[in-house]
Order: C-alpha cells, then sequence, then structure tokens
C-alpha cells in the first residue's frame, strides 16, 4: 500500500467517522524509498531517507566561501520534504491573511507563486498553524510535527544523493532554475521575478525549485561553521552576533535574482528572523520529534 493511498484512507475515514479509524502509527508515517510521494490537503512531501553525506563544499567549488567548509553528517531519522515553496494560496489557507506587505506582479503574484514577505517567526507560526490543524483532523500522529527543515536537512534533500555544485551537476541551466545569469545579454527565456511552484524541474527526489526563485528559511540559527555529526540541529542555539548585536536564522537555495553561485546546494547566507524580503519565502518538513 502507498504512502498517499494510506493517507487518503485515513482521511476517508476521519470524513465518513469510521468506527475503526485510528491516527497513523509511525511505521505507516514513514516512507519506503526517496522520493516517495505523500499528499496532505492540498500539500505535497517527498520522503528523503536516513543517510550520511559530506554538506558544504570543496574549495575547488566555484562560489565556495569559507563559511562552507565540508563536514559529514549522518541523518538517523528519515523525513518529509515540501515538494514545493509554500504559495501564496496555501499561506492565505491557513493563515487566513498576510502579515504585512502584499504579493506583487513586481515580485511575483498569483495563487501558485511561492509567498514571500515572510519573517522567519511569521514562518514558525505557519508551521504550529499546519501542525494544529493535522493534529486535529488526526493526519498527523502527535509526535510528528510540520517545521522548517533544519540547515543539514535542507542541503541534504537538495542534493538528493549529488555531491556536485548543484542537483543537477556542476552548473545550472536557465532551463532548471529560476536564477540571473552570471553576466552577458540577457536570453529571451530569462524571467525577472519568481515564478510558480513547479515551473522547473525537480532534483532526483522530487523537490522542485530547491535552486532560486525564492531563499528558504531553515530552522537553525546560523553559525560561522556548519554543524557536522549525528542529526545536526542548531535551532535553539545562537552563532556569532552581526555587528549590530542582534542574531541570525539561515537561508538557502538562493533566489530568481540571484547569480548561480549563490544557488549551490552548499551556498549559505544569514537573515535576521523578524526582518521580510521580497525573495525570501520557505518551504516545511514533517518529521518526528521528542515529545
Amino acid at each position: 500500500m502507498t504512502k498517499l493511498f494510506v493517507m487518503m484512507l485515513i482521511g476517508v475515514g476521519l470524513r465518513a467517522g469510521c468506527a475503526h479509524w485510528h491516527l497513523p502509527s509511525a511505521a505507516e508515517m514513514e516512507g519506503r524509498q526517496a522520493g516517495e510521494v505523500m499528499q496532505l490537503d492540498s500539500f505535497r512531501f517527498n520522503w528523503c531517507p536516513p543517510g550520511t553525506f559530506l554538506m558544504g563544499s570543496p574549495a575547488t567549488e566555484y562560489g565556495h566561501r569559507s563559511d562552507e567548509q565540508q563536514v559529514e553528517v549522518i541523518l538517523t531519522q528519515g523525513f518529509w520534504m515540501g515538494t514545493f515553496e509554500i504559495t501564496q494560496r496555501q499561506w492565505i489557507n491557513v493563515m487566513g491573511r498576510y502579515p504585512d506587505k502584499l504579493p506583487d506582479d513586481q515580485f511575483g503574484n498569483g495563487p501558485d507563486f511561492p509567498v514571500y514577505w515572510i519573517s522567519y517567526q511569521e514562518a514558525m507560526q505557519f508551521c504550529a498553524a499546519l501542525t494544529t490543524r493535522w493534529h486535529r483532523s488526526g493526519e498527523l500522529p502527535a509526535d510528528w510535527m510540520v517545521l522548517l527543515p533544519t540547515e543539514a536537512q535542507w542541503e541534504y534533500a537538495c542534493r538528493a544523493g549529488s555531491a556536485t555544485a548543484t542537483s543537477f551537476g556542476d552548473t545550472l541551466r536557465l532551463e532548471e532554475a529560476n536564477f540571473h545569469p552570471l553576466s552577458g545579454a540577457l536570453p529571451e527565456n530569462f524571467v525577472t521575478t519568481a515564478t510558480p511552484v513547479g515551473s522547473y524541474p525537480p532534483n532526483a527526489w522530487g523537490l522542485h525549485d530547491m535552486h532560486g526563485n525564492e531563499f528558504e528559511w531553515c530552522l537553525d540559527w546560523y553559525h560561522r561553521l556548519l554543524p557536522g555529526g549525528i542529526d545536526p540541529d542548531l535551532s535553539q542555539v545562537r552563532g556569532e552576533p552581526n555587528r549590530d548585536g542582534t542574531y541570525s536564522r539561515v537561508r538557502r537555495g538562493g533566489a530568481w535574482n540571484d547569480e548561480y553561485q549563490y544557488c549551490r546546494s552548499a551556498f549559505r547566507l544569514r537573515y535576521e528572523p523578524d526582518r521580510r524580503a521580497d525573495h525570501i519565502g520557505f518551504r516545511v518538513v514533517i518529521r518526528q520529534v521528542k515529545i
């Protein structure tokens, strides 16, 4: 029985008031193979299995930065990564309204465009609201939650088994992602805003727009050195302060207005969690947590 079919049965049983309905078990929540699809309401997820990978980039990689020094990471638990960045339609469906600025045509406007002008705190509020919805509906067990991905989870999912600069190889073409060309005359197919999610091909695990389109918030505080080891999670441990004494969270993936080197799998930037931008959105994961 596929994961998608299991979740459909759960939903049917809930809506019908089936006397034999029960919460999905941990075994039912876990995927069987990389890229397996799970659909919950309007949200699609792909399974990222446990595994080991090199996080960061080698010094020889084009665009390599000092905060990308490679470390080995072991992820002992699999997780469901959002197939797409959270869309404007999904934000309104869960939250009811935008927190401040409205999307506009200058940066990408429409129900299937990624949401932006969203701070880290607001992205976390979205995760909490969606977790509550699915706990109440019985679609998630109590120890599974919707969260932002840790930085290690994000890069692991982005790479999807690859060790190159991007999940498509050591280069990135305009047919593969929404980003800004390095230099020269702009090609005819170049776009100057975000694009609807899923407009470009997925990586090997079925995830779209991991390179470009919108930068994506990660759960962790920014640290100059990458976290290695077993299941690294720096969401509770602040790193080095900024010049003004504030602290930053991590954003990953690059955006529609960024050049290739800023869209690499290993590229990382800091950003204060209360700030918003016209090119920063997010995607979510579903994973088991200790309660």
